[in-house]
């Protein structure tokens, strides 16, 4: 999508979430200045959503070799200076992937979880940066260090919830999974590591909710639909949007100097995702399940 249409969107989420916050948020009651910026907070989200669709690897690259911000943001300020005022975006930015990037459910669901490694594992006791907030996690690739992000995708490839927690939380959490079904019905596909015990799945089963995996093999072998024996073979859609993520997108690297930036981050990626027109998809565009 061009920078002209992410900035649209992105300049109308602003404007009533700019609305919204003078009329609810609480002051000390002290005058304070109101200091002018050189970019207004639509066009700050808009250059780091679009960061993530230019192909750059480094947000500095981007920032002062990109030939498309210049003409577009004449009033930019120095590198140095938007990092200091991307911080203003964090909120409005998470409320934006939350709000505008999700998708709605058609009763067909794939879930999964990434790793969002921020250090190697070696480095670990020497890692400052995310000191009490990573953890050590592992997946079906080997050990890392950092966090974890899960997401629940509709056979059109678009991400209808996500989560970010620690490397350390397991894929079928009670927590975890409570959170992500909140807007979720009928069956969700996913791997080994979401095998819940019985009386989670009669939780969800009683919110319309149903969960579907594979069997370990220590596990007495049981009779399946044939449409959810099929389903579970596209299942890897689901790990197609996360190769897109992190290739694409970016929304994992190791060159973090704040914890505030990964969320900056992760969420301008997914909502670069979200304004992708071409995602990893089972079914084409407009065709509805029966």
């Amino acid at each position: 999508m061009d920078l002209t249409t992410i900035f649209y969107h992105t300049d109308e989420f602003c404007k009533l979430f700019e609305k919204e916050v003078k009329v609810r948020i609480l002051t000390s009651g002290l005058n304070k200045r109101n200091r002018k910026i050189g970019l207004e907070l639509g066009e700050i989200m808009t250059i780091l959503i679009y960061y993530h669709q230019s192909g750059f690897k480094t947000f500095k690259d981007f920032y002062t070799r990109s030939f498309e911000l210049k003409p577009a943001f004449p009033t930019m300020p120095s590198y140095n200076r938007f990092v200091e005022l991307q911080k203003k975006a964090l909120l409005p930015l998470m409320v934006f992937a939350k709000i505008y990037g999700r998708y709605a459910c058609n009763g067909i669901s794939f879930i999964d979880s990434f790793s969002l490694e921020v250090s190697h594992p070696r480095r670990i006791y020497s890692h400052k940066v995310f000191r009490g907030l990573a953890e050590r996690g592992k997946t079906s690739v080997g050990w890392f260090f950092g966090f974890k992000l899960h997401v629940i995708i509709n056979p059109y490839g678009e991400i209808i919830d996500f989560l970010i927690t620690a490397g350390n939380i397991a894929d079928n959490d009670a927590k975890t999974i409570e959170t992500l079904m909140q807007n979720i019905f009928g069956k969700v596909y996913g791997d080994k590591g979401y095998l819940l015990n019985k009386e989670m799945i009669e939780k969800l089963y009683s919110q319309g909710v149903q969960i579907i995996t594979k069997i370990r093999k220590n596990m007495k072998n049981i009779l399946m639909h044939l449409s959810d024996k099929l389903c579970l073979k596209k299942r890897g859609i689901v790990e197609s949007v996360g190769a897109v993520l992190k290739e694409d997108c970016n929304i994992e690297h190791s060159r973090y100097r704040n914890p505030m930036t990964l969320f900056l981050n992760v969420c301008a990626g997914l909502m670069a995702y979200a304004f992708r027109e071409k995602k990893p998809s089972l079914l084409a565009k407009g065709y509805t399940i029966a």
